[in-house]
């Protein structure tokens, strides 16, 4: 298979190719397809400002497989004769054998492209002006008021040829009815007079009919040159407008950031027993009638809170100071739709897709980034009332999906026995491990340890669909969080997410579904909500809503705000039967104190959008790590290789990566069939640092932390782990 960077391009002179200057320019060329098939010969015409390709040159005369049109057209030259031909969102990667060909098509193409616009700015055969506001509108009324009038000729005409029909067709009934020679003579007179006035009312009408034929199509190629003129105004309109917003969201970024000597900083919560909890409980909870509605700490107030907590300190330790960026992504252009058109109906996770898709971390530390708002688990393990500690769970739970808000590329499908880590015990009071515990159907099991008194631990499955114009993700699994000083243990789930606009147009992500968070130990319970997009909700985007109610089903707090930005809380003072609800439903009417926010979404890094829109957190989780296990997700060397900007690299890694592990699996089923025929049990993969339990309160059997990945750090004993890089 050929890749980027190599000439394929044969001459367009000796392939029927024609000199620059002429009317039309043809030859052979070889055109990038996809991944798969690499380039593939093509008999390319240039002509009329438009550059058309097909498979042989038979196929000119019935099946064109692509134009391009040259007016708006950019023209690239690169390395090793290597053209682009950009225009309305779509590319075409052509290559050249030698630079004296390459030269000859570019000249050929240039000089199109300045004839294309030369005509699209000049005058055609009827001798009109280029379309500019007022000729075109004085040239347009003219136009109409011929058309009307020759319009009004066809009507008078119309109504002659009906008079004089009439008419001629009484004369030959009089005719019929002739009975002496005199009367036949002067009738036979009347008849050719009268016919011969038909016949020159019917010529009359057939030339008024050629004139305003001609002056249709005087005027239709002006309109229609017209028309693409104002295609093309609207196409640069809307670029113009994407950009400013970018520029209108970069300057409101750099605004917000103005304040803070870090920009987005993670704040560190003081300890427990210090004064700032109690004042911290009374902020979001308290029901004060003249408290204010949003409370705002910036983070120099943070950064004072952990230099007071540092300073008291008798034993200072100076913390690690983690990278703050990556390199830039580079810009290379690639069709999804071009691979992934045969994969209609597949699991995502089956597709073979170039790193181009990816970004440069793997599935196991997308999963550890829901940790990124970490502390509204430790100002829940410190809440005296369950209802209030769901609150902070829930909006825990929803925090998860703001980092996906811009990330619509795929992180890297983990590996069978691949591991990560992330240890912040110093930073944070948590540490993080997960291990791919299954391949087909991919399944992670993830286990968090935290000092500040909670354990988390998941185990999920993905299961994604590829349904042609979007990409839809169904984590499968519950999440399970236990608070060590109360017990009260909460199982919640995963909502949907889905990529929109695979086909065309720009990628967008989405998240829809219903979360329900149960309280196993007191029954409390929180639904929450996310509306889907809709162009005609009058709703706000991204909205998500929720009720949090007791054991009996009473609701004591409404949960509000946008998965992508903040979650407030408003305890409910009084509840009411309203009216109006649909299918003959009543609507439950809340009274509530002043909503208190929860969760607010930390700004995203300077220079994020060239980093893959990475927050703070997620530009760490694939920073280099001493001792860590060899299975870490750090050590793969496509994702590592991506990172750095070599992609070519980092495809071939992946593809060597991919056909060993599937090398293994066949391997594995060859022995548990040699097992299976000897009458023995089979035993499947088994996970190193998880095995699968029972649930005590759920009663679900998952994958749960068993022990030792720690201690065999400690040892820097990884003998058990296998080779899987």
């Amino acid at each position: 298979m050929s890749e980027p960077g190599k000439s394929l391009l044969s001459s367009p002179t000796s392939s029927g190719g024609q000199p620059v200057g002429s009317d039309t320019y043809k030859g052979w060329l070889y055109k990038w397809t996809n991944y798969l098939k690499g380039y593939q010969r093509r008999w390319f015409v240039l002509s009329n400002g438009l550059l058309s390709y097909y498979r042989t040159q038979a196929e000119m005369a019935h099946t064109c497989r692509g134009t391009i049109s040259l007016t708006t057209a950019h023209i690239e030259v690169g390395d090793a004769c290597h053209l682009v031909l950009t225009s309305g969102g779509r590319s075409y990667h052509l290559k050249a054998t030698s630079d004296g060909e390459s030269q000859r098509w570019v000249s050929a193409l240039q000089q199109a492209k300045a004839n294309a616009s030369h005509m699209m700015h000049q005058s055609d055969d009827s001798g009109d002006e280029a379309p500019v506001p007022q000729p075109d509108r004085a040239l347009t009324q003219g136009a109409l008021k011929t058309l009307a009038s020759k319009l009004d000729d066809l009507s008078t005409c119309n109504e002659l040829i009906g008079k004089h029909g009439a008419a001629l067709q009484r004369s030959l009934s009089e005719l019929e009815d002739l009975r002496t020679a005199t009367d036949g003579t002067d009738k036979l007179k009347t008849v050719n007079e009268r016919a011969t006035l038909f016949r020159i009312t019917s010529n009359a009408m057939i030339n008024a009919c050629r004139d305003f034929l001609d002056v249709a199509e005087t005027h239709s190629r002006r309109w229609q040159r017209a028309l693409q003129y104002e295609r093309e105004q609207r196409h640069h309109l809307e670029e113009t407008i994407e950009q400013l917003a970018k520029q209108h969201n970069s300057l409101e970024r750099a605004w917000r950031e103005a304040p803070s000597t870090h920009p987005g900083q993670r704040c560190a919560q003081t300890p427990e027993g210090d004064a700032s909890d109690e004042n911290e409980d009374t902020e979001f909870f308290d029901a004060m009638e003249d408290s204010p509605a949003f409370i705002t700490v910036t983070a120099s107030d943070h950064t004072q809170h952990r230099s007071v907590r540092d300073s008291g300190s008798n034993n200072v330790q100076l913390r690690r100071v983690r990278r703050s960026r990556i390199p830039n992504k580079p810009n290379y252009s690639l069709n999804l739709w071009s691979i992934m058109k045969n994969c209609i109906g597949k699991e995502l996770s089956k597709i073979p897709m170039p790193v181009n898709f990816n970004e440069p971390l793997s599935m196991l530390q997308r999963l550890t980034e829901d940790l990124e708002y970490s502390d509204l688990l430790d100002r829940a393990s410190r809440c005296e009332s369950s209802l209030e500690q769901m609150c902070l769970v829930a909006a825990f739970s929803v925090s998860s999906y703001s980092t996906t808000i811009h990330r619509t590329a795929k992180p890297f499908n983990p590996l069978l026995g691949e591991t990560y880590e992330l240890d912040r015990l110093d930073d944070f009071g948590y540490r993080s491990i997960c291990e791919q515990v299954s391949h087909h159907p991919p399944a992670a099991a993830h286990h968090v340890t935290s000092q500040r008194g909670w354990t988390l631990w998941q185990e999920i499955t993905i299961d994604s669909k590829f349904r042609g114009k979007y990409i839809s993700v169904m984590p499968l699994g519950c999440i399970h969080l236990q608070f060590h000083s109360s017990g009260n243990h909460y199982v919640w789930g995963k909502v949907t997410s889905t990529v929109h606009n695979i086909i065309v147009g720009k990628l967008w992500i989405d998240q829809s579904g219903d979360i329900e968070i149960v309280n196993h130990r007191t029954k409390d319970t929180c639904h929450l909500k996310f509306v889907p997009y809709s162009y005609f909700s009058r709703d706000l985007s991204r909205k998500v809503t929720g009720v949090v109610a007791d054991s009996e089903g009473t609701a004591h707090h409404i949960m509000s705000g946008t998965w992508d930005d903040k979650m407030e809380s408003a305890k409910i003072v009084e509840s009411s039967r309203g009216c109006g609800g649909s299918e003959g439903k009543q609507k439950t009417l809340y009274q509530t104190l002043q909503p208190k926010v929860l969760w607010k979404k930390y700004t995203l890094p300077e220079n994020s959008e060239n980093m893959h829109f990475f927050s703070s957190l997620a530009l760490t989780l694939n920073e280099p790590e001493e001792g860590v296990a060899p299975t870490d997700s750090r050590l793969r060397p496509d994702q590592r290789l991506m990172e750095a900007g070599l992609w070519d690299e980092a495809n071939a890694h992946k593809q060597r990566l991919e056909e060993r592990q599937r090398l293994e699996r066949k391997k594995r089923e060859a022995q548990a069939t040699q097992v299976l025929e000897e009458g023995q049990d089979i035993e499947g993969f088994q996970p190193l640092w998880f095995e699968r339990r029972t649930d005590d309160s759920t009663g679900e059997s998952t994958y749960v932390y068993r022990g030792g990945y720690w201690e065999a750090k400690d040892k820097q004993d990884w003998s058990q782990c296998p080779e899987i890089f």
